[in-house]
């Protein structure tokens, strides 16, 4: 059995400076690196990184960069055979400026992103019959996540959806096929229409999403930690402290945690304790697929902290 992920390769183009540019402030940085990244693609790696069968679905284009994003998560152990060469258009990239308390601001080109279509479900479905669990995020167009989600509804697997980036208009019908949704408190608060900006509000907004018609709501509320509410259970974990150098793809590295968690038969309310602990992880190295833990240091942070990776 096997994960899936479906969304977006992007490589990251990131500068570093002592605080983020204001509009139209031109700001001396300190130092620039490439590295792979792209929700989908940060979550498969950190699946994979965690000992996850994965397999990746998406789209490149032709250029170096494609070759580069496909290679990077061969590397990594994500089953690449499933990524489309589009050969009409550039791999996605995005543009992040990151200040030296670890915040971000981030502009993404989608690229052979936004091209993904139902040709790419339709391979996306050839996978169904040996997964449990489908992740999935908003950076590639909202049919082709919609057709996905309503195909691994229709193959009985449990659908994750990170609503990143954050809208505010998405479908109706997209909320009936998600089993979890994953927001932080900004993408939370664009969803359900007002601020989200404690553990109260994250109750409210998980109320509302959950009236909508997803199973669970996880609200991500980063230092503060996270809430998760079901029908049958409400909870908060608090965050782990640690130095937070970048938060680049800690997102994507507590959607990979959680996942990880339930893939391995473990309680709703270990997977989020999986998800703070990589989540946290993830912030204390630059980069977004660079930061992403293995196995061997996940367990040992774990440890350190008397968790169990059962527990």
């Amino acid at each position: 059995m096997s994960i899936i992920v479906f969304g977006s390769i992007n490589i990251d183009l990131v500068a570093t400076a002592p605080r983020l540019p204001v509009a139209g402030e031109t700001l001396l940085g300190e130092d620039f690196f490439k590295v792979p990244g792209g929700k989908g693609a940060n979550q498969a790696v950190a699946l994979a990184r965690l000992g996850i069968p994965t397999h990746m679905v998406g789209r490149v284009g032709p250029q170096n960069f494609g070759v580069e994003l496909v290679n990077n998560l061969q590397a990594s152990g994500v089953q690449t055979d499933n990524i489309f060469v589009d050969k009409n258009v550039t791999s996605g990239v995005a543009i992040i400026t990151v200040d030296y308390a670890g915040e971000n601001q981030i502009i993404v080109i989608p690229g052979a992103n936004g091209r993904v279509n139902q040709e790419d479900v339709k391979r996306l479905s050839h996978l169904l019959p040996e997964a449990t669990l489908l992740l999935l995020q908003l950076e590639i167009p909202i049919a082709a996540v919609v057709a996905a989600a309503q195909a691994a509804r229709n193959a009985n697997i449990k659908v994750i959806l990170d609503p990143a980036p954050a809208q505010s208009d998405l479908p109706a019908e997209l909320y009936p096929l998600v089993d979890i949704i994953t927001p932080n408190e900004v993408e939370a608060g664009q969803l359900v229409g007002f601020p989200v900006d404690g553990e109260e509000k994250a109750a409210e907004a998980s109320t509302v999403l959950l009236q909508r018609g997803v199973k669970c709501a996880i609200v991500k509320l980063g230092a503060k930690g996270v809430f998760c509410a079901t029908a049958e259970e409400k909870f908060f974990v608090p965050a782990f402290p640690v130095h937070t150098v970048d938060t680049v793809a800690a997102g994507d590295a507590f959607n990979g945690g959680l996942a990880a968690a339930l893939f391995q038969g473990f309680s709703l309310k270990q997977a989020v304790i999986w998800g703070t602990a990589a989540g946290a992880l993830a912030t204390t190295r630059p980069g977004a697929q660079t930061s992403l833990p293995d196995r061997f240091t996940f367990d040992a942070f774990l440890k350190e902290r008397g968790l169990g990776t059962g527990d």
